[in-house]
C-alpha cells in the first residue's frame, strides 16, 4: 500500500537540513551554529569542530574555540580558513579567536545568492521525493494494487505536500535574506 506520510517525512527532513545550513550562514552576529558545517580532519576522520573543542561567544562579534588537544589547533585553523565563512582565525595557544567582521554590501549580495542556491537545492530534493512518490504510484497502478481514482487522489495529495514544502523553503529564503540585508 502507498504510504504518503513517509514522503512527507522525507520532505520535512530536506527542509530540516536546509534550515541547518541556513543557520550556519553568517549574519554579522557571532553564532556558534556558523561552525556546524565546518569539519576538521582529525584522527583520520572528519569531525565537527564542537567535537574537538568547546565553542563560546563571549561577545556579539567574537567566537572562541578552546581546542582540547594542542595538536589539533592548526587543523581547526586550516578547516576554518578552507570553509566558505570568510573568517580569519587568531591563534592564542589552544584558544582560537574568530572575530566576526561587519557584513559589507558585497558580502551581503554574495550571501543572498548563496541562500537562493541553497533554497533551490532544497526544492530540487523535494521535487525528487515527489518524483519517487509518483513513480511508486505508477508501479502500484500497473501492478493493480490501487485503482486509477486512488492513484489520482494520492498524486494530488503528494502535489499539495510538495507545494506546501516548497512554500516553506521560499519563506525561509525570504526571511534569511531579510535578516542579512538588515544592517
Amino acid at each position: 500500500m502507498f504510504n504518503e506520510k513517509s514522503y512527507g517525512l522525507k520532505m520535512d527532513k530536506a527542509i530540516e537540513v536546509f534550515s541547518k545550513e541556513l543557520s550556519s550562514l553568517r549574519t554579522g552576529r557571532a553564532n556558534t551554529a556558523m561552525l556546524d558545517l565546518v569539519k576538521v580532519d582529525v584522527y583520520g576522520q572528519q569531525m565537527p569542530i564542537n567535537q574537538v573543542g568547546s565553542i563560546t561567544t563571549p561577545e556579539p562579534r567574537m567566537i572562541n574555540i578552546q581546542v582540547w588537544d594542542q595538536n589539533n589547533v592548526q587543523l581547526v585553523d586550516a578547516a576554518i580558513k578552507k570553509s566558505e565563512l570568510g573568517l580569519n582565525p587568531q591563534i592564542d595557544g589552544q584558544l582560537i579567536r574568530l572575530p566576526i567582521p561587519e557584513l559589507n554590501e558585497e558580502r551581503r549580495i554574495e550571501l543572498k545568492k548563496l541562500i537562493k542556491s541553497m533554497g533551490e537545492k532544497c526544492k530540487i530534493s523535494i521535487r525528487n521525493i515527489r518524483r519517487d512518490a509518483n513513480d511508486e504510484l505508477k508501479k502500484l497502478l500497473k501492478d493493480k494494487d490501487i485503482g486509477e481514482d486512488e492513484e489520482k487522489s494520492f498524486e494530488k495529495n503528494v502535489q499539495n505536500m510538495t507545494d506546501n514544502h516548497i512554500n516553506k523553503v521560499d519563506e525561509k529564503v525570504l526571511s534569511k535574506e531579510k535578516e542579512i540585508m538588515t544592517i
